[in-house]
């Protein structure tokens, strides 16, 4: 027998074993430690003893493993059977670990830094997106559908401060894994359980990393960086997988170490409460109805509360909703430079969005009425957009907010998307905030070069 101990990663052994013998010993085991696991997690609520420790939970799994492998062996003696291989015991122990405190089969996928998306559809199809735009078919991580729907179902029920569940009556759970990749995934809607993981490759950058990565130039860094510091309330749109909260990481990389900000999610992405650059950050994250259906905490109650809460800046991970009309009332009440993300096609398309969402908030706003609250608190919408050759994510546009004229909001395009559609210089800023912008910072003279 081996001990538990001394197992490496299942990537690291030989594949050359009955896979069958390693499914059953495997679910065996899983059984035994769950329900063991389970029973001393009980006993120590009813007890009302400290809850264990990772490390605790994992000394406990890995003594009930050494004690399930030498059970399961003597019965197999006593009855006349053969005995598992030592590398199928190995095998089976570590796809247990890996799924108990790992992502199983997934961590290997999780590891390569090269890849950025990746979708399971059924147990056997496993598809792979890179950062550099090409895509791949990988064998199986998985042995069953039910083993993909047992494996989100644990990586959900350990994920973040909520347990999020996933079944038959919640057949649909979007979750963040700890190290930050995000987790949508589907069963019974579907004819078989999908699983869609995105990844942030950059979970701290600033503009400079971005500017070397060639998603903008020197101008837009030190313009940038301005808006920011100037306390300019900015919105970033782009459609999926363009790099939204990549860029509202990079923007709040320049907002001073000293500064209260209170970050609110559907899922945790950002990372800022986790960053040493921001010490004082609170991360808020909305929380899905009980099976009774109440208990629900939406990110309008959370922006809501943000204000309560002294914040010097509200960054919101994603406005999708009528979220919308707390958040602007929070960019117009001394929260200046507040950030968030929207999915949109166009910069100027985001103003349309942002009235779509408006009139499905309590308020019922008007279209007139919400372009009013927007110019009065939105200052600058960058948009991102992949490059022509889709393998480079540009910020290809940028608009000043002017004003609003009724069911129009007026903007200027002072950045606009070039041949490779990066931004290039376009209308000139108001006066008045290329003041603000010179006083915090901002070099016109990298953008008279791009001119030139």
């Amino acid at each position: 027998m081996t001990a538990v101990s001394s197992l490496s990663g299942p990537t690291d052994l030989p594949f050359q074993r009955p896979m069958s013998d390693v499914r059953s010993l495997r679910d065996r085991l899983r059984t035994d430690v769950t329900d063991q696991l389970g029973a001393r997690l009980r006993a120590d609520g009813n007890a009302e003893r400290p809850p264990l420790g990772p490390l605790q939970r994992r000394q406990l799994a890995e003594a009930v493993l050494r004690d399930s492998i030498e059970s399961i062996a003597q019965k197999r003696l006593q009855a006349g059977l053969e005995l598992f291989d030592a590398d199928v015991e190995q095998r089976a122990v570590a796809e247990v670990l890996a799924e108990l405190f790992g992502a199983g089969r997934l961590d290997p996928l999780l590891a390569d830094t090269s890849i950025e998306n990746i979708n399971v559809n059924g147990a056997e199809h496993v598809f792979v997106k890179h950062a550099d735009g090409t895509r791949e078919v990988l064998p199986p991580i998985v042995d069953s559908d039910q083993d993909l729907v047992h494996l989100i179902r644990t990586l959900a029920a350990r994920s973040g401060i909520e347990e999020r569940r996933f079944d038959n009556a919640s057949p649909v759970v979007n979750f963040a894994l700890p190290s930050g990749e995000r987790i949508s995934a589907v069963m019974t809607v579907t004819a078989r359980p999908s699983v869609s993981i995105r990844r942030h490759r950059l979970r701290r950058v600033n503009l400079a990393e971005l500017r070397e990565n060639g998603t903008l130039g020197r101008g837009m860094e030190s313009f940038l960086t301005a808006v920011v510091r100037a306390r300019k309330n900015v919105l970033v749109t782009g459609g999926t997988s363009v790099g939204k909260t990549t860029l509202l990481r990079a923007l709040a990389s320049a907002i001073p170490a000293h500064e209260r900000l209170i970050t609110i999610e559907d899922v945790f992405e950002l990372g800022l409460d986790q960053d040493p650059a921001h010490p004082d950050v609170v991360a808020l994250q909305a929380r899905e109805p009980n099976l009774e259906g109440v208990g629900a905490i939406t990110l309008s109650d959370l922006v809501w509360q943000s204000l309560r809460m002294q914040p010097d800046r509200v960054i919101v991970g994603e406005v999708r909703g009528p979220e919308v009309i707390p958040l602007t009332n929070a960019m117009s009440m001394g929260n200046d430079g507040s950030m968030g993300t929207l999915h949109a096609s166009s910069s100027a398309g985001a103003f349309t969005k942002l009235g779509a969402y408006a009139v499905q908030g309590p308020e019922r706003l008007t279209l007139e009425a919400t372009n009013l609250l927007v110019a009065s608190a939105l200052h600058f919408v960058v948009h991102l957009e992949l490059s022509p050759d889709r393998r480079h994510r540009v910020v290809s546009s940028v608009r000043e907010v002017v004003d609003a004229d009724g069911r129009q909001i007026i903007s200027n395009e002072v950045w606009r998307p070039g041949p490779d559609l990066q931004a290039a210089p376009a209308a000139p800023l108001r006066s008045r905030t290329l003041d603000d912008l010179l006083a915090a910072g901002f070099d016109p003279e990298l953008v008279d070069r791009y001119r030139e």
